[in-house]
């Protein structure tokens, strides 16, 4: 099917009645009434908020102090949703604005970095941001979804290796690379670390924050690695291109309270499920995507915020992808160039075999590089 599409079976029932996710967000969350009505203002002005409040006691909690909840690393893949079991919405809070970029859309962009249906939206974000980055100012949020393991018990989900095949499974359904492996062999045990690490990353740059993010989400789901240790945070910082001695020294500082204003700010808006995208335009008309949609969704969603928006010319070559981004996996190839998941995967073996590329390859999959 052209455009990456493929036709998928019904999730393994096993998997869905394993994860509390949600395909749609709940009654109340998100209402039309509540999108055409809040102003933009309130929505942008809640991080101005968040962040004024944390900076205030910014080192008066340890880490350890921080918020707890369920935890709901497990994801629908029907949903395409890691939703945070027992999360209840709560109606986004009125605040004074502050200046946005002067874009005609922002997307709120609700994430953590070892969200697994994140990393299987990539292929739609990806596009989106080629053709349509020109319009959105994307701002990005960690939603802290694994606070910690300690007296979690979800769906007969008690313990890290309960996440293994969960991430195989869902791999093969959005036909990513994943591995599950880290599950077994080098848990995380809390998702808190990467997600300060980011902000930390954002204090430098936001281009290369998100090239950070990205590297980590690589490290964790194909290669296998513990992203809340130092020197694997520090590997995906360098790859991105960051000062990584600034990058420990925000951690250790200003970061923790922008992480935290990123969680006020989610529960102010009623954000339960990741990813969570909520496109808003100068007016204060909402759209929003819930989960990991296929591009159409994203689409659409710019379309009914700006009516006349025109995409800019997508990718034609693998070597137009690969000039935007350094790694690309076969279907966030085959979404970009409109093209089916065997003819992006093909055309990238074909390039590695001219060593214009170079390749991981996993049991699930295989994540290419440019040279």
């Amino acid at each position: 099917m052209a455009g990456g599409g493929v036709s998928r079976k019904k999730a393994p029932r096993r998997l869905t009645l394993l994860v509390r996710c949600l395909l749609d967000p709940a009654p109340g969350m998100y209402s039309q009434t509540m999108m055409r009505h809040l102003p933009l203002r309130s929505l942008r002005a809640a991080v101005s908020l968040s962040l004024l409040l944390f900076g205030l006691f910014a080192h008066s909690q340890p880490f350890s102090t921080m918020e707890k909840k369920p935890n709901p690393v497990l994801c629908d893949p029907d949903s395409g949703v890691c939703a945070v079991p027992g999360q209840t919405e709560t109606a986004p809070s009125r605040f004074k604005a502050f200046t946005p970029e002067a874009k005609p859309i922002t997307v709120l962009y609700f994430t953590d970095p070892v969200c697994s249906a994140c990393w299987c939206v990539e292929p739609a974000l990806r596009k989106l941001m080629a053709t349509y980055g020109g319009l959105i100012d994307l701002q990005t949020h960690m939603g802290g979804l694994l606070p910690g393991w300690e007296g979690f018990n979800d769906g007969g989900m008690t313990k890290p290796a309960d996440i293994a095949p969960h991430w195989e499974e869902m791999g093969a359904y959005f036909r990513m690379p994943m591995l599950g492996d880290v599950w077994l062999e080098d848990p995380l045990m809390s998702s808190y670390p990467p997600s300060i690490a980011f902000k930390a990353a954002e204090m430098q740059d936001k281009h290369k924050s998100m090239a950070f993010l990205r590297r980590m989400r690589e490290l964790v789901i194909t290669e296998k690695k513990n992203i809340t240790k130092w020197p694997v945070i520090t590997e995906a910082a360098t790859d991105a291109g960051l000062d990584t001695a600034r990058l420990h020294a925000d951690f250790n500082g200003a970061a923790t309270a922008l992480f935290q204003a990123d969680l006020t700010l989610a529960r102010s808006l009623g954000v339960r499920g990741f990813p969570t995208f909520i496109f808003t335009d100068a007016t204060g008309a909402r759209q929003v995507v819930y989960g990991a949609r296929p591009y159409a969704h994203f689409e659409a969603a710019v379309k009914a915020l700006v009516p006349d928006a025109q995409a800019a010319p997508p990718p034609a070559s693998l070597e137009g992808l690969f000039a935007i981004h350094p790694t690309w996996c076969a279907e966030e190839a085959a979404v970009a160039l409109g093209i089916t998941h065997a003819q992006a995967e093909a055309a990238l073996q074909a390039a590695e075999a001219k060593e214009a590329l170079s390749a991981l390859h996993t049991r699930n999959g295989s994540v290419w590089r440019r040279r």
